[in-house]
């Protein structure tokens, strides 16, 4: 699967989509192909893995139609690249052959409709990650096999980090690894409850190494999960856009 167009952006561009940790980024960032990942979007399934794969659906041509229900009309029309340049994809929730029924990236958080079969392509991926707000902990599983776990800074407390069902829909690559978003940002399906906007953009979340580390294991940031720049080395390494991110606790 298509994951990031490689191309270059301001620092005003994370800023602009991201909710951050900080009120504003570093130096320039480029897209970073998901390294890692098999051939592609490694995919993404509908309810909390246990062993097997999730499914993930990237869309082909330029635009995608979102349906309320597979009898009805169109609801909306989402374009592909997204603001990032990376290839839009899904977590698809239900595959009823024809029809899949996936998780959307807008407000708010948890949407789902449903798109044609043939607008997309399907991929699959064993990987998930399950961020614990309480612990400040986060494990990544392969299947049912636990393979990665560290510490994690979650939202402060007037801009909580809301738990929910994600996943990864673009990684860029700040210029100024030592910069607020660390080595990587993945941006997430899902948007901050509290900020409508940031820095002039949308609110939206975003899981990032930072030049903080002390920080980590603490409620810090404006409702992005924060995590050392290792660890976000390590998922942008593994990990492919698209992959299923659960916040609870």
């Amino acid at each position: 699967m298509r994951t990031n167009l490689l191309r270059t952006a301001a620092a005003a561009t994370l800023a602009f989509l991201l909710t951050g940790c900080v009120s504003s980024a570093g130096s320039a960032v480029r897209h970073e192909p998901a390294a890692g990942a098999a051939s592609a979007s490694s995919a993404v399934r509908p309810e909390p893995a246990t062993g097997a794969g999730s499914k993930i659906a990237t869309v082909k041509g330029s635009r995608i139609s979102v349906y309320g229900n597979k009898e009805g009309l169109a609801q909306r029309t989402i374009t592909s690249p997204n603001d990032y340049g990376a290839a839009r994809v899904f977590l698809v929730e239900r595959d009823e052959g024809e029809w899949l029924q996936v998780l959307l990236p807008v407000r708010p958080n948890g949407g789902k409709g449903w798109i044609k079969a043939t607008d997309v392509t399907l991929a699959e991926t064993s990987y998930r990650v399950e961020i614990d707000r309480g612990a400040f902990r986060f494990t990544v599983y392969d299947g049912d096999k636990p393979v990665r776990t560290g510490r994690v800074a979650t939202g402060e407390a007037g801009t909580p980090t809301p738990p929910g069902r994600y996943f990864f829909t673009e990684l860029v690559k700040p210029a100024d690894p030592g910069g607020a978003y660390g080595a990587y940002a993945f941006g997430l399906s899902g948007f901050s409850p509290v900020l409508k906007s940031f820095a002039g953009g949308p609110g939206q979340l975003a899981i990032h190494g930072t030049n903080k580390p002390s920080a980590i294991g603490t409620r810090a940031s404006h409702g992005c999960v924060r995590i050392s720049n290792d660890d976000i080395t390590w998922m942008a390494n593994n990990l492919a856009i698209g992959t299923p991110v659960v916040v609870q606790g």
